[in-house]
C-alpha cells in the first residue's frame, strides 16, 4: 500500500465531507442530542410512583401508615379521595398510578390481633413500571407488618425482640443506583455506530450513484488503498465524537470513568473500525445511497440500541435473539464500557472482547476488499 495514494484519497474523502453540512450535522450535532436527551430524559429509576389514598379508616394508625408511605422516596400521595369511584377515574385518566383503599375498622382488627386487609390497585398499563412498583409497595407493606409485629411482641415479652436474621446489603459498581450511569456510557456505542456505520454506507454507493467509480478503476490504486483512504476522515470524527460524549457525561451528569482512560479509547478505536468496515461494506453492496442508509439503520443502530444489553437485558430475550447478540459488535463494546466506568476492570479481564472486536474488524475489512476487488480495483 501507497501511504501517498491513501492520503489523496483521505484528502478528497476530507474535501467532500467538509463540503456536505448534512454529513457534518449527523456527525456533530446528532450525538450532542443524544447524549442530552438520553442524560436528561431517558430514566429507568422509578421513583415518585404517583398514589392516591381512600381512608375510610380515618384513625391514629392508618394516618401513620400513610405518613410513612409518604416518607419514602418512591411513593408521592397526590391526593385523597372520597370513594373508590373516585379512583377509577383517577386511574382512566392516568394521574396515578397506584392506589390505596384503607376500610373501615382497618385499626380495630389490627389491635385484636385479628388479619386486617388492604386493599391495592395498581395501573399495568406498562408492565415494566407496574412490576417495580409492586415490588415497591409490597415491601413497604411487609416493613410496616413486621414494625407492627414487632410492637406486639414487644407488649408481651419481658424484653425487646430483635429478629434473628438482618440482611445487610452492599451494592457494588453503581453504589447510587443511578440508570444514568450505564445509560450514558452506553450512549458511546450508539453515537459510534451513527458517525461510523451510516455515514461511511454513502461513501461508495456515492462514487456509483456519480459515475465516478470508472474513473477510480482506471487509477493505480488498490482496494485497500481506497477503503482506507476513504475511512481516516471518519475515523477521527468518530474519535473527536467520543471525546465529546466523555467531556460531556463528566461535566453534565458526573459519569466518571473508574478505570484507565487508554483502555476505553483502545476499545473505542476498535470499535470504531468495525462501525466504519460495516458501513462501508454496506455501501459497497448496495451501490444505493437511499438503500445504504436504510440498510445501514436496520443492520447497525437498531441492533446496536436493542440487541447489546445496553437497555434491554438479553436474558430476558428469546433463544434466538440471545444467539443474535453475539453477532452485534455493540455487545462486546457496551461490556467494555461497563468494566472502564462501572466496575474499574483491567485488560486482564475484558481482553476477550477486544478480541473479538478484533476479528470483526479484520473479517469485515477482508470482506470489503473482496467485494471491491470484484467490481475491478
Amino acid at each position: 500500500m501507497k501511504t501517498k495514494t491513501i492520503s489523496a484519497v483521505a484528502r478528497k474523502e476530507y474535501y467532500h465531507l467538509i463540503r456536505d453540512f448534512r454529513s457534518l450535522y449527523l456527525a456533530f450535532a446528532i450525538p450532542v442530542i443524544l447524549i442530552l436527551l438520553f442524560g436528561y430524559a431517558l430514566s429507568l429509576d422509578v421513583d415518585n410512583i404517583r398514589v392516591a389514598v381512600v381512608d375510610y379508616d380515618r384513625t391514629d394508625l392508618s394516618r401513620d401508615f400513610l405518613n410513612s408511605l409518604s416518607s419514602s422516596p418512591y411513593f408521592l400521595i397526590t391526593g385523597h379521595l372520597r370513594d373508590l369511584e373516585s379512583v377509577s377515574t383517577e386511574l382512566d385518566y392516568g394521574r396515578i398510578t397506584l392506589a390505596i383503599v384503607i376500610p373501615p375498622g382497618w385499626t380495630g382488627m389490627i389491635r385484636s390481633d385479628k388479619i386486617a386487609p388492604l386493599q391495592i390497585i395498581l395501573d399495568g398499563s406498562d408492565p415494566n413500571f407496574s412490576n417495580i412498583a409492586r415490588t415497591y409497595i409490597t415491601a413497604f407493606v411487609d416493613r410496616y407488618n413486621n414494625r407492627l409485629f414487632e410492637d406486639y411482641l414487644n407488649r408481651h415479652t419481658l424484653g425487646k425482640i430483635k429478629p434473628p436474621l438482618e440482611g445487610r446489603i452492599r451494592v457494588w459498581f453503581n453504589e447510587d443506583l443511578e440508570s444514568r450511569n450505564f445509560i450514558i456510557p452506553g450512549i458511546i456505542a450508539i453515537i459510534i455506530m451513527i458517525v461510523g456505520a451510516i455515514l461511511t454506507s454513502l461513501v461508495i454507493a456515492r462514487e456509483f450513484e456519480n459515475g465516478t467509480m470508472e474513473t477510480i478503476r482506471s487509477l493505480p490504486i488498490t482496494a485497500s488503498e481506497l477503503l482506507l483512504g476513504k475511512s481516516i476522515p471518519y475515523f477521527f470524527i468518530g474519535l473527536t465524537d467520543v471525546l465529546i460524549a466523555v467531556l460531556m457525561s463528566q461535566i453534565l451528569f458526573g459519569v466518571v470513568m473508574k478505570s484507565s482512560f487508554l483502555f476505553m479509547i483502545l476499545a473505542s478505536s476498535l470499535y470504531l473500525m468495525v462501525a466504519l468496515a460495516l458501513g462501508l461494506l454496506i455501501s459497497s453492496v448496495t451501490k444505493s445511497q437511499l438503500i445504504a442508509n436504510q440498510g445501514a439503520i436496520l443492520l447497525t443502530y437498531l441492533p446496536s440500541l436493542l440487541l447489546s444489553d445496553f437497555i434491554f437485558p438479553v436474558t430476558n430475550m428469546p433463544k434466538i435473539l440471545q444467539i443474535l447478540t453475539y453477532l452485534v459488535p455493540a455487545t462486546y463494546y457496551v461490556d467494555i464500557l461497563r468494566g472502564v466506568y462501572l466496575k474499574n476492570l483491567g485488560f486482564s479481564e475484558m481482553w476477550p472482547n477486544y478480541a473479538v472486536l478484533a476479528v470483526m474488524v479484520l473479517m469485515l475489512m477482508s470482506l470489503n476488499i473482496v467485494t471491491l476487488r470484484k467490481e475491478g480495483l
